[in-house]
């Protein structure tokens, strides 16, 4: 916003209704955002406790002054500051160090889940090379990681979907993953007991081992697909189906995998199956398993964003997907999944990276805000910060340059779950 837009207020004759921009970096006020309405006699408060003798506003988002004809005071004001204005240091210091161990502590988190998604990628990876020659043996140590996840996500009460930053490798792998880990959050969001949950990650993880059977050309669906290399393409069902027979999987875990493809309404294969021939393993699996596809094509050029490919899903494809799970999928994710990029309500721009899968109208962000580097920003809880607000989403390719170096959007989404923890933003000693 250009300096002409806004004007100057002496912090003595701040009120309810203003418009603001505090001309500070982030870690030296304890807002969420630094432009925002003052709602509160307790934000002004705050305010002139930052040590500013003026604050710049901005005339046209600010709410008119509450008697009519009394002009909002524009002021020009000295450099020095009063007493009554000054921040003690040690106020400062205690904001600056919360904020670094809340920084600190989003890193090790975003560590933790990463590690565990690279080491889900090589069990993938040895199980592709293990599974002609020691089927058993891969497939105890697949339940063996997925049964882990069960436990995990049943004893740590509440759980977010994180999404991760944007990681080396294939999509032969990542995909796999990604599918297991939110199958098993959608699962468990529908009240699946844990030995049901047990079978659907393993299917989940197993779903697409068959297309290592096939040739490289057609191991990833194309739109230029002929015919005869759409229907060798949906080999990899039944190539993987003797795989995991072989691996002595349960019938649970076979009868998910067979129809991983099958579609609700009769429309999918490779037996044409509806909703009430499924299993509910497999009604998760196919899913899931479409909505990734539809983030994580084999061309990035035609990924859609999470919010288009859940829009998608639900406006064009509902009838092919069970209504529960479809349901269950939308409450679990929200609005806006991970990895969605987001316009808010006071203009400015932000990507979603975690949602509480119990709570997910109010996902976690990261706000581009001009001044504060991105290796610094915090995450902002929205179910924190009633006044901060989400307007749309938007595509990447539409971002202003800087909010796009800022927020650097994906273009592959990979996803871990992590137990929702507390946030809380840094706050002023009183």
């Amino acid at each position: 916003m250009s300096s002409d837009e806004s004007n100057f207020v002496d912090v003595k004759a701040l009120r309810v209704g203003l418009y603001v921009e505090l001309d500070m970096g982030w870690m030296s006020h304890p807002f969420p955002t630094g432009s925002f309405k003052i709602t509160t006699v307790r934000q002004i408060e705050t305010i002139r406790g930052l040590g500013l003798a003026k604050v710049r506003f901005v005339p046209e988002k600010s709410d008119p002054p509450p008697v009519e004809g009394v002009p909002i005071s524009v002021v020009t004001v000295e450099q020095g500051q009063s007493a009554e204005a000054q921040r003690p240091v040690q106020q400062r210091e205690q904001l600056q160090r919360q904020r670094a161990e809340q920084l600190s502590a989003q890193q090790r988190s975003l560590v933790v889940c990463e590690r565990r998604f690279g080491e889900a990628i090589r069990q993938y990876k040895k199980t592709l090379e293990l599974v002609h020659s020691q089927p058993k043996q891969v497939a105890e140590q697949c339940q063996s990681m997925v049964n882990g996840f069960v436990s995990e996500m049943l004893l740590e009460g509440e759980s977010a979907i994180r999404l991760l930053s944007e990681a080396a490798g294939d999509k032969a792998s990542m995909h796999p993953v990604n599918v297991t880990i939110v199958s098993l959050l959608l699962g468990k969001a529908m009240g699946m007991a844990e030995d049901a949950l047990a079978e659907l990650g393993t299917a989940a993880f197993l779903h697409d081992i068959g297309k290592q059977m096939l040739p490289e050309r057609v191991r990833w669906l194309e739109e230029n697909f002929s015919t005869a290399e759409y229907k060798l393409y949906q080999e990899h069902v039944a190539q993987g189906l003797h795989l995991v027979k072989g691996m002595g999987l349960s019938q649970g875990v076979q009868l998910a995998i067979a129809q991983h493809h099958e579609m609700a309404d009769g429309s999918g294969y490779p037996a044409r199956v509806r909703n009430d021939a499924m299993t509910p393993a497999a009604r998760v699996l196919s899913l899931v398993n479409r909505y990734d596809s539809l983030c994580n094509p084999a061309r990035p050029a035609a990924a859609m964003t999470p919010h288009e490919a859940l829009s998608m899903i639900f406006a064009q494809q509902k009838t092919r997907f069970d209504a529960s799970a479809l349901s269950a999928f939308i409450r679990m994710v929200g609005v806006y999944p991970p990895g969605s990029v987001v316009q808010l309500v006071d203009e400015r721009y932000a990507i979603v990276v975690s949602v509480n899968s119990a709570r997910p109208l109010k996902p976690r962000i990261i706000v581009h805000e001009p001044g504060i580097s991105r290796h610094e920003a915090l995450i902002l809880d929205l179910e924190k910060e009633p006044h901060v607000g989400i307007r749309r989403s938007v595509k990447p390719m539409a971002l202003p340059s800087a909010a796009m170096d800022f927020l650097a959007p994906r273009q592959r989404m990979n996803y871990f779950f992590e137990p929702v923890q507390e946030q809380h933003r840094p706050t002023l000693a009183t």
